[in-house]
């Protein structure tokens, strides 16, 4: 969420943001709500501020007026009798003109909430402009030793590539018939050697990130609460992607809620710590969580509807930095967790480019990501050979929030360290994938294949696959 404040100081600059993200916002519907909102409340604190007045005064005149009354008769008992009720009126007519104020109030604040949620954070200045993942802009590459993504496979090792529908299937890794009888479409079974890479792959990245990196391990929940979605910035605009257990329909009354399965871990990582106040001393937190995502892939019909890319459910080793808002440490962290990654993809010698995400690219609640895109030598076009030409896919993405997520999640901080007495500030929050899988075994599988159908399994993982150096 944004701060209302600095959309009225300069809503132009909200405007601009949301028209160059390419959603669509009502800046000045937000404004006139706010401005309605403002009103009343000024009207509330001034008939609470009357009440307040009448109550000291009103009492004590009422009371000398009630003993005036005693022993009179007639003319001059009824003009007493009026000033008694008078007051007395007076004294209701304030109280229902407060709840009446009270309501509108009511009335009004989802109204204004809603249309806050929409609004997105505006990207940073030095974002390049763009409308779709079309105009993301390639920063870097990273080949492995021996070889180049701008050459063919065939030419460098020596034979055609198998695709990893082709390696799954001659390798009996995954079972696609299966899964899919199970659970419908995009659904698998990983099987064997399958399986045993996909978790071996998983506790690396674990392993990677709390020894190496010192990140705290932590365990969060895959079902949550609507709060959950929406602090964290995954609603409104994701909730089509979101699979919903409608426990409130099932319980049969409106005390329940409904749950949602989470398509990330950022979401538990990031709710952690909602609604607290943190010491400014125990800054940045690094959490780092394995769990099973869940996706709708909503309007990806006919997109990578074989295979291990595009699928409902998988696991995810997911970074979260929380940290002090300052836009250069937030800055900082989000190169130094791309950094991770780096290392990650180099260390299992998988081929990888980094993408500058264009502004039409980022979503509503990033000020800027970058997406890793790795090597996969089975997709691409198919060449007149019938051999893919090879092409980079998405495997991760790193984001800068900035205090948005954090100001949804009412997270933040006293200054001054631990115990201090300073001022509350929102916190800061970043993300990034470490690992996810299994669509991270498309291009370990293809780029570590042999000649004689077998795969190299990378040194890095042969302590959690038994010491073995190959599968097949």
């Amino acid at each position: 969420m944004i701060d209302l404040k600095q959309l009225r100081d300069n809503p132009t600059h909200f405007a601009l943001g949301a028209k160059a993200k390419g959603i669509p916002v009502d800046i000045d519907r937000v404004l006139a709500l706010d401005g309605q909102r403002r009103q009343l409340q000024t009207e509330v604190d001034r008939i609470r501020a009357e009440q307040n007045k009448f109550a000291k005064e009103a009492g004590p005149q009422i009371g000398k007026l009630k003993g005036q009354l005693k022993g009179l008769k007639g003319a001059e008992a009824d003009a007493l009798q009026k000033q008694i009720d008078d007051l007395a009126s007076h004294g209701v007519a304030l109280k229902n003109a407060e709840h009446e104020l009270n309501h509108s109030l009511a009335a009004l604040e989802p109204q204004l909430r809603e249309l806050l949620l929409q609004i997105p954070l505006p990207p940073d200045k030095d974002v390049p402009v763009g409308s779709s993942s079309e105009d993301n802009v390639e920063v870097s590459r990273w080949n492995p030793p021996g070889f180049d993504t701008s050459k063919s496979f065939e030419s460098q090792r020596g034979f055609r590539p198998k695709t990893h529908l082709e390696l799954v299937r001659d390798l009996k890794l995954a079972d696609f018939e299966r899964g899919v009888k199970l659970s419908g479409s995009r659904s698998y079974i990983l099987t064997g050697d399958g399986m045993a890479l996909h978790q071996a792959v998983l506790r690396y990245a674990v392993d990677f990130m709390v020894y190496q990196q010192g990140f705290t391990p932590m365990s969060v929940p895959v079902l949550v609460k609507e709060e959950a979605m929406v602090g964290t910035g995954f609603f409104p605009a994701g909730r089509e992607q979101a699979y919903l257990v409608d426990e409130k329909r099932r319980s049969g009354g409106p005390e329940g809620f409904d749950y949602f399965l989470t398509g990330t871990g950022e979401v538990g990582l990031m709710g952690i710590h909602m609604d607290e106040i943190l010491d400014e001393a125990v800054l940045p937190l690094r959490y780092v969580t394995v769990s099973t995502c869940f996706r709708r892939e909503a309007g990806a019909a006919g997109k990578d509807t074989a295979g291990l890319y595009r699928i409902h459910q998988f696991d995810k080793v997911e970074q979260v930095v929380i940290c002090k808002a300052d836009e250069s440490e937030s800055r900082r962290w989000h190169k130094t967790m791309i950094g991770y990654v780096e290392s990650l993809l180099q260390s299992l010698r998988i081929p990888y480019r980094l993408l500058q995400c264009c502004t039409g690219d980022l979503g509503p609640k990033n000020a800027d990501m970058v997406d890793i895109e790795s090597w996969m030598p089975g997709r691409g076009e198919v060449g007149k050979d019938g051999v893919p030409t090879g092409a980079y896919g998405e495997t991760h993405s790193a984001s800068r929030l900035y205090d948005y997520q954090c100001r949804r999640l009412n997270m933040r901080y006293r200054a001054g360290g631990a115990g201090g007495r300073g001022d509350t500030v929102i916190c800061h929050s970043l993300n990034n994938t470490v690992l996810a899988s299994p669509r991270v075994l498309i291009p370990l599988l293809e780029n570590h294949q042999n000649a004689d159908g077998s795969v190299t399994i990378p040194e890095v993982l042969r302590p959690y696959m038994g010491g073995r150096s190959k599968i097949g």
